[in-house]
């Protein structure tokens, strides 16, 4: 099965311990869209589904005023515009604390503060770190400092993936002291993870029953271990990253996982799409865990509540489980 990870890892490259229990599949909620409810609506119509975590990509005002009270357990992150301004300057660490997490302190449950998205590798991967240490810090000096501090990273990262246990961070004067901090404050990487892009570079090579998570035979041995699903795979070769940077202790949280319902011929369906989720929050809450950390669920954050407008034409405006009306693209299962 070489061909399969090295089409993965030609992917990858061109192209992310927190609680682990039952209920531990949350949603992304985006609004880049000119049609979509007020966020009073929507937090309404997540709790109606038994959603309990949220993760948001910058910290809307209106949508942290609309969690208040919820239950809801939050991931926050920067725009990663602010990245250099929170990293080089300790005092715009401490005023986006203030404004974004202390006020609604008392009322939300932050779960986590992610500094930018996806920007490692780009020229804003060097501010990450700094960025992370001043948030920390800023939370800490306002009695905050439970709340844990990473950044999301998609699966770019890796500079090898296959076998999973041969995974490997391409970059490790990036990834290393960041992985380090993260171990150092117990706090998890928060990783991007897509089987459907790896299915949909090479759909010839990867069968779509390894990607949907629907195999019920082992499709890639990797000495004991056995891999049924891509979604593991792709889990366990970062894990082998964190291992060979000496950061084994560190929890993976699943930060953004999807799949598109259209505008990729027979790939991007809402069938497939249903299947994909829904076999993913059962096998996300079951327990089972990886085959490199067996035993424990996995928390994963849904990609996304609604497909959403004003994103690139094509499948970024596809991912959605619900329209802008809040009817549902297709059933899902959140108990």
């Amino acid at each position: 099965m070489d061909w399969l990870y090295y089409f993965m890892a030609l992917f990858f490259v061109l192209q992310p311990h927190i609680a682990a229990e039952a209920g531990a599949v949350g949603v992304n909620y985006g609004r880049l869209g000119n049609n979509l409810p007020p966020p009073t609506q929507v937090i309404q119509l997540l709790q109606s589904r038994n959603v309990n975590r949220i993760r948001l990509f910058s910290p809307d005002q209106d949508v942290l005023a609309a969690l208040q009270g919820s239950g809801i357990e939050v991931i926050v992150g920067t725009y990663n515009q602010d990245l250099q301004n929170l990293g080089s300057d300790a005092s715009y660490a401490i005023s986006w604390v203030n404004n974004n997490i202390v006020p609604y302190s008392g009322t939300v449950t932050f779960h986590c503060v992610a500094a930018g998205n996806e920007v490692i590798p780009s020229d804003l991967e060097t501010y990450v770190l700094p960025a992370m240490k001043n948030l920390k810090t800023a939370l800490q000096s306002v009695n905050l400092g439970n709340i844990a501090v990473s950044t999301a990273v998609s699966t770019a990262v890796l500079g090898n993936s296959y076998p999973p246990s041969a995974g490997v961070f391409f970059n490790n004067d990036v990834m290393e002291p960041i992985v380090s901090f993260l171990a150092e404050n117990q706090s998890p990487l928060l990783l991007n993870v897509y089987p459907y892009f790896a299915y949909a570079s090479n759909p010839n090579d990867i069968s779509l029953s390894y990607a949907l998570l629907t195999s019920n035979q082992v499709v890639v041995w990797d000495g004991a271990l056995g891999y049924t699903n891509l979604f593991d795979a792709m889990v366990d070769a970062t894990y082998s990253a964190l291992e060979k940077a000496g950061c084994g202790s560190i929890d993976i949280v699943v930060s953004e996982t999807g799949w598109p319902s259209a505008q990729n011929g027979d790939i991007a369906t809402i069938p497939n799409a249903q299947t994909y989720i829904n076999k993913l929050i059962e096998h996300a809450s079951s327990g089972s865990g990886t085959p490199k950390r067996p035993g424990e669920s996995i928390e994963t954050y849904i990609f996304a509540v609604f497909n959403e407008n004003l994103k690139p034409p094509g499948i970024e405006q596809n991912f959605g489980l619900f329209y802008p009306d809040m009817t549902e693209v297709y059933q899902v299962d959140f108990n």
